[in-house]
């Protein structure tokens, strides 16, 4: 039977939304399964969000940067401004629509939260969301009876391994796997003095500027730790992370009595999109499949937390709850905004991170005007510890 199906998507030029839209054309054409592009929204790229939404059809486009050009046809509704993708959702979300939540940093949650108000599904891949706002998010969602489907390749492997028990009693832990990164190897000399271009050649993964430096310093597995403590009801002490350099295994979920279900696929971001765009059904492949044949191994490593100090550091947010995720999340942005600025070495990232927490108390959040209060304390603090004399270390 055909589907037909409302969606927007939340970074449409970003590397998940440029996937969502060759998703869903592959899924009209191989699984008779069809979206209505309503909305899409951008951050910088005019150019392309105009082309995307003449490639669609989409009523309504909205960008962030307001000194860009837009000239799109007269039948398209535009929003401008720091709050256009909000405004884009406030005006056109409906319930049982599905949006797609690829917006990168904080300013990601209002429209996504917005969106759980309006009675959406949510196929989430901002990983701040859930990391800075999760018990407002998690709380929305389940008063509103919708869902929130990961698009994280390691989340979504879990989901897709839960089937396979019930989740509040017969599940031991989850274990997230991690690529290393291009700095697997390398001392954490070579990592302190790492360049952007260095921390910017991922081994296995295709993926944004902001991600892949968060995969070099591994903080991108921790904003997931953090993810699935909220997706999943898990505390931290059942929340780990193993090196997997092949990318092939996702992740995996240990049940009570020792049984282990994995999830193996290609390291395409088409398969867990595609995933969250149809689940609880799966359609004919969008990516392409394992080549079994010639697959000559899969190894695994334990972390080494000297080098990669994040693993830790989402433990303890994890703990200490409340406002902790706003905090951790905030500092890592501007860390990362000083680094790709040349600002700050690589290795000081992590450094900035560990020192807003430990500086920072975590406080209550109960609604986004908190979290975002948080948010921005914590990058004040990175912003006042590179105004300093005083070193990072």
């Amino acid at each position: 039977m055909p589907i037909r199906r409302r969606l927007f998507i939340l970074g449409s030029t970003g590397s998940i939304g440029e996937n969502t839209l060759i998703v869903a054309k592959h899924l009209a054409a191989h699984a008779d399964v069809h979206f209505d592009i309503i909305g899409l929204a951008a951050g910088t790229n005019a150019n392309r969000l105009i082309q995307q939404a003449q490639e669609t059809n989409a009523k309504a486009i909205a960008l962030a940067d307001e000194s860009c050009a837009l000239n799109a046809a007269s039948s398209i509704q535009i929003y401008r401004g720091k709050d256009a993708a909000l405004d884009l959702i406030k005006a056109h979300a409906r319930r049982g629509d599905l949006v797609m939540g690829a917006m990168v940093g904080a300013a990601g949650i209002a429209p996504i939260l917005a969106a759980i108000e309006a009675g959406c599904d949510i196929a989430l891949a901002n990983k701040e969301t859930l990391v800075a706002a999760g018990a407002i998010v998690t709380e929305a969602a389940r008063r509103n009876g919708v869902s929130i489907l990961p698009v994280d390749s390691e989340h979504s492997a879990i989901l897709q391994c839960l089937r396979s028990g019930d989740q509040s009693t017969e599940v031991e832990r989850i274990v997230l796997t991690a690529s290393g990164g291009p700095f697997r190897k390398a001392t954490r000399e070579t990592m302190a003095c790492a360049t952007l271009v260095d921390a910017l050649k991922h081994p296995t993964w295709s993926m944004g500027q902001k991600v892949t430096i968060d995969s070099a310093s591994m903080m991108n597995k921790a904003l997931e730790m953090i993810e699935a403590h909220w997706l999943f009801d898990l505390s931290a002490e059942r929340i780990d992370v193993i090196i997997h350099p092949q990318s092939i295994v996702h992740s995996f979920v240990e049940f009570i009595d020792g049984s282990v279900i994995a999830q193996l696929s290609p390291p395409d971001m088409k398969l867990p999109i595609q995933l969250a765009m149809t689940w609880p059904l799966r359609s004919p492949r969008s990516a392409t499949p394992l080549d079994w044949k010639n697959l000559r191994g899969l190894e695994f490593e334990p972390v080494d937390h000297d080098r990669f100090p994040a693993v830790k550091l989402a433990w303890n947010a994890i703990r200490a709850g409340g406002s902790s995720g706003a905090i951790l999340n905030g500092a890592n942005e501007a860390a990362v905004e000083a680094f790709v600025a040349g600002r700050i070495r690589f290795g000081e990232i992590p450094l900035l991170v560990s020192g807003a927490l430990d500086a920072i108390a975590p406080t209550p959040v109960p609604d986004l005007a908190a979290v975002f209060a948080a948010d921005s304390q914590a990058r004040k603090w990175v912003a006042q510890k590179l105004h300093s004399a005083a070193p990072v270390r």
